[in-house]
């Protein structure tokens, strides 16, 4: 289950454009809790924290604990607003999660085994579908990552959603087919090239022999 990351926060009891600049210039994210049949909240908090855990990739997919004048609550982040040129963290939406709470989170995916997988060591290409999956998962257990074992995938062969075994609770937002996740690709020039050249030196022998008969033939 992925970490619960804790922050504290301020509440906001104005909105608008002039109060958000303010904040930004305070080094401050303008925020807004929403949902759970709940008035939304506005609140600011550290860019320069919350932007650590935007970096890491996992923003999205990572459960917070967000603390206003005491109070704690577990949210989930849905949305982001970044700076068209700079990137950064302009405005952040962020939704309460209730008790049973089911939500879709994109869960990044792993590849185990790549140094012994039989596909690879004899010349495949690992060819990434999805480098992550969107899966319907309970709010308080999201999964980190999902595993892709390589261990016994042949050259030609492809993973897809069946073959991965998923937390209890958890299933795939896609669920009218069996979508692939990566193949182990033939590459362009074939799988070995020795098999040719092992052709190619017989053809070169075979003919050598021949013209070492025709000589020998003239010779009588």
């Amino acid at each position: 289950m992925s970490d619960i990351i804790s922050f504290t926060a301020e509440k906001r009891e104005r909105a608008g454009k002039g109060v958000a600049r303010a904040l930004r210039r305070e080094g401050l994210v303008p925020a807004v809790i929403y949902g759970d049949n709940k008035d939304p909240e506005g609140i600011s908090l550290s860019r320069k924290d919350f932007t650590k855990l935007y970096n890491t990739g996992r923003l999205m997919s990572t459960l917070l604990d967000i603390e206003v004048d005491g109070k704690k609550t577990r949210v989930l982040t849905r949305d982001l607003q970044l700076h068209p040129v700079r990137d950064d963290i302009m405005h952040a939406d962020f939704l309460r999660l209730s008790k049973g709470t089911k939500i879709a989170v994109e869960v990044q995916v792993v590849f185990l085994n790549e140094d012994t997988c039989p596909g690879l060591k004899t010349g495949g290409v690992l060819n990434v579908v999805r480098y992550s999956v969107e899966l319907n998962c309970p709010a308080d257990s999201i999964p980190d990552s999902i595993e892709v074992d390589l261990a016994e995938v042949n050259m030609g062969d492809s993973v897809h959603i069946s073959d991965i075994t998923l937390p209890d609770g958890v299933v795939p937002v896609i669920s009218d087919r069996d979508f692939t996740i990566a193949t182990i690709a033939v590459p362009a020039g074939g799988a070995s090239d020795d098999s040719e050249s092992d052709g190619e030196e017989g053809d070169e022998e075979t003919s050598e022999d021949a013209a070492t008969e025709d000589e020998d033939g003239g010779d009588e």
